[in-house]
């Protein structure tokens, strides 16, 4: 058996046919994902397709469908808004139900991930919802239209040209917007949420992956995705998208066979003052790490066998270094009354270090605001006092104990 994709046809929310593309992994599925492709776009779009198909070949069978109106999809666009985007996914989460799985993931691109926030509130078998590039509210995309707002305001309608092609818009698509509450949706999701975005991203701006954060309850994780633009037209993006989806969900959604004396990703971690780190199936080194309800994946890079799904042991220690420093001088800074309006800090280790234990690190700092020299000066020797700094130069004494 070798991995496939599978058209297959469904009824969507205006009762015409809608097409997709049900991409199956090589062997049983572990579980099935649907996916919802950005705005006018189409379930083959260079990022849907990679995705679909990298989950597929992590075990995961991914439903990829054309919106009412759009790509192989009968209809007619200029009749569709966001809420029947929602039942569209909804429809196609049923297909999934009655002829194969119903899906316990759902991925959205764009205004497809505001769209997955919504449907995944409504299809209860979805245990949880990731995001890519998704704006923090569905009328994000008037940005995109708006030299032609007033003559679909003033007119009834109006056709715009999106990625070089025409479509035709009504106002009622407008005032469907108006009506979304896509942060309220998050807020009330109760189902994990994973938010992935490009800090560069020119389309939708990282601001609304911080919104749809804050908004969120836990569990909840952010997943930056570095150089990649909005499309992630770069296929090693989408890849790597889909990669730490795969390992991110397979704690939430998938069932996956584990060896004796290993425990699969999916395994739930128990909240608590407990860290705790699990393997990660189908990981050759790639870990699960649970901090409270605080949830992040931590691997090592290619030359060492791993696919650096995310940073390495002794980064992440170097990060907790910057971030206890930047803590305790604006803790120290408020109580004093002065004027700091930030803190940068950088750690690097020995370059000269062998493997993963250097020999000293080095930790520089910036400080912003309307300081005069004898603070800026006491706060350079407050940030050596963090509680991070001072348990790695005094040491600590770890004892190992065998699990109740």
């Amino acid at each position: 058996m070798v991995q496939a994709t599978r058209k297959v046809e469904f009824e969507g929310a205006g009762g015409t046919l809608l097409a997709g593309a049900l991409e199956l992994p090589a062997s049983p599925p572990r579980g099935y994902a649907l996916f919802a492709h950005c705005f006018s776009c189409s379930k083959d779009i260079r990022a849907a397709r990679d995705i679909s198909r990298t989950l597929a070949s992590e075990g995961i069978a991914v439903l990829r469908f054309d919106f009412t109106g759009l790509g192989s999809s009968e209809g007619d666009f200029a009749n569709t808004n966001f809420s029947s985007n929602v039942e569209d996914l909804v429809r196609a989460a049923g297909f999934l139900r009655e002829h194969y799985q119903a899906p316990s993931l759902l991925v959205g691109h764009s205004l497809g991930g505001a769209a997955a926030i919504v449907a995944g509130g409504e299809i209860p078998e979805v245990r949880c919802v990731a995001t890519i590039g998704a704006p923090a509210e569905a009328d994000h995309v008037t940005l995109h239209i708006e030299d032609k707002v007033e003559e679909i305001e003033r007119e009834g309608a109006a056709t715009v040209s999106l990625a070089g092609r025409p479509f035709r818009i009504k106002r009622q698509f407008l005032d469907d917007l108006g009506c979304q509450n896509v942060l309220a949706r998050a807020h009330g999701l109760k189902k994990p949420l994973l938010i992935m975005h490009a800090p560069l991203d020119q389309v939708v701006g990282i601001d609304n992956a911080e919104r749809l954060f804050v908004a969120a309850r836990h569990p909840k994780s952010f997943v930056s995705l570095d150089t990649a633009d909005h499309l992630l037209s770069d296929p090693a993006d989408g890849r790597y998208a889909a990669r730490v989806l795969a390992a991110w969900a397979s704690r939430y959604a998938f069932e996956a066979e584990t060896s004796p004396g290993h425990t699969g990703a999916n395994t739930p971690l128990p909240s608590g003052d407990d860290v705790r780190a699990v393997s990660i199936d189908s990981e050759k080194y790639a870990v699960a790490i649970s901090i409270g309800d605080y949830h992040l994946i931590s691997d090592v890079g290619p030359d060492e066998g791993g696919r650096d799904l995310g940073p390495n042991p002794t980064r992440i220690l170097e990060a907790a270094l910057a971030a206890c420093s930047v803590m305790t001088a604006e803790m120290y800074a408020r109580r004093k009354g002065w004027d700091l309006e930030a803190v940068e800090v950088r750690v690097r280790p020995d370059p000269e270090s062998e493997g993963h234990i250097p020999k000293f690190l080095e930790k520089r700092a910036q400080f912003t605001g309307n300081l005069d020299e004898a603070q800026l000066t006491r706060l350079k020797e407050i940030i050596s006092h963090c509680p991070v700094h001072g348990m790695l130069e005094s040491g600590v004494d770890i004892e190992f104990r065998e699990e109740d």
